[in-house]
């Protein structure tokens, strides 16, 4: 169960250091990508902020954990991250009918949510 946990996490941190670095530091791409179509009318705060959020949960899906320093930010990181995809999901990509990029999020999502009843259970 450690190994499966430790592969969802590295694959979650890679693909929000990815995405988050990309919103944080590039926000007029982001406002510009034509597969990126729920950014095309927000502003690049709304966007950074998003992409730091991101970010931040990816650092924090593996550094405590691996340097045994408040271990149980892991969980918590996972559960933000769960947050962040059930909002994409549910006041981006369904109102918007993007129905294309759903399934990306309710993978995510799914990962998110295992890592962090798997962490979880270890600190109860």
């Amino acid at each position: 169960m450690n190994i499966a946990l430790w592969i969802a996490q590295v694959l979650l941190a890679g693909m929000y250091v990815m995405a988050g670095s990309m919103k944080t530091f590039q926000p007029e791409k982001v406002q510009k990508d034509a597969q990126m179509t729920w950014a095309h009318d927000k502003q690049f705060g709304y966007i950074r902020f998003v992409g730091a959020s991101e970010l931040l949960g990816a650092l924090g899906l593996i550094l405590p954990i691996l340097a045994g320093v408040f271990a149980w930010l892991t969980p918590l990181a996972a559960i933000g991250l769960s947050l962040i995809q059930a909002l994409a999901i549910f006041t981006v990509h369904l109102p918007k009918k993007e129905y294309q990029v759903i399934p990306v999020n309710v993978v995510l999502l799914a990962l998110s949510i295992f890592v962090a009843v798997g962490r979880w259970a270890l600190f109860s």
